[in-house]
């Protein structure tokens, strides 16, 4: 099969979750026997030009960024497949109305879109994916990572302003609020920057768990909680997105409220953690792997097609 995922890519120096989520997609079809291409879409550039080139059997949007022409887009009249990122278009938007299915990643966003007054037939259900992580075997575990960009919406600043000292703990993003949070943060704090994704993927078994405080966008859960997942580290989540239903519905780590004492709660999660390890990999295996992504993408796909032979 000829797919076609259309995104704007951000264009930062260091891609986002959604840019390494569509090349992770593109991988993973090529990988199952299928003719990919990735389109970028943005300003100044003819996405309908561009797919009528490759003539592909599905054209799969994802996030397009500001300029994308939407309505050249959705004048595609082959099957076409909307993903839903981090916001909501309105129903009435050109390409949401003309797709044959809207896909979301969570059940959060699936009962917000049915709210919203989405039918049922047009939402697929499918979660993304990230690839294993390889088990190191036993290692001195002795910090917390935190992941994500430094930003208000992260909610990394009170956590740093509430972090216990002498209890370590690793910061990997850069953002708006990193003079804030460096001068927030006590001394056991390191501040690691972004570094390259792979590395960054295989770090995360040396830690003892990963603590997530902000508040996602609505319905959604971040791509480092199914990176988390897939090197076997649980999460300590932080109420207010969807990342604690996650967690409470898969068994992958504890939930605290956000102004409870973290050293208690770090207490909490210190004790369990250890033995959650396998059982995040084996949810990472059968709800967030390369092999059931592919299968229910091919499902949804071929059922597209069919509509509209």
């Amino acid at each position: 099969m000829r797919v076609a995922l259309v995104h704007g890519f951000t264009g930062a120096s260091v891609p986002g979750g959604e840019d390494d989520a569509v090349l992770d997609q593109a991988a993973a079809l090529t990988r199952a026997g299928h003719e990919v291409r990735v389109v970028r879409a943005g300003a100044g550039r003819d996405v309908p030009a561009e797919l009528r080139a490759f003539a592909p059997d599905v054209v799969h949007v994802h996030q397009l960024s500001p300029g994308a022409d939407r309505a050249g887009v959705a004048a595609w009249a082959g099957p076409l497949v909307v993903t839903l990122h981090r916001h909501r278009p309105p129903l009435r938007d050109p390409l949401l109305r003309r797709a044959d299915r809207a896909v979301v990643l969570t059940e959060p966003s699936r009962d917000g879109w049915l709210a919203a007054g989405m039918p049922p037939e047009r939402l697929a259900l499918i979660p993304g994916h990230v690839p294993p992580v390889p088990d190191p075997g036993r290692q001195e575990r002795t910090a917390w990572v935190c992941v994500g960009r430094l930003a208000v919406e992260r909610g990394i600043l009170g956590l740093l302003r509430r972090w216990p000292a002498g209890t370590r703990l690793d910061v990997v993003g850069t953002g708006p609020l990193e003079r804030e949070c460096r001068a927030a943060a006590p001394p056991s704090v390191r501040f690691r920057g972004v570094g390259e994704r792979g590395a960054l993927r295989r770090s995360l078994t040396g830690y003892r768990g990963l603590v997530l405080p902000g508040h996602w966008h609505e319905g959604t859960v971040p791509l480092i909680y199914l990176e988390a997942l897939a090197a076997g580290l649980p999460v300590l989540a932080f109420e207010g997105s969807a990342v604690p239903r996650a967690v409470r519905a898969e068994g992958t780590g504890t939930v605290t409220a956000p102004d409870a004492p973290l050293p208690a709660a770090l207490a909490a999660a210190d004790h369990i953690f250890p033995t959650l390890r396998e059982h995040c990999r084996s949810v990472h295996a059968k709800r967030y792997g390369e092999a059931a992504w592919v299968e229910r993408t091919e499902r949804l796909y071929a059922a597209v097609v069919r509509e509209r032979a």
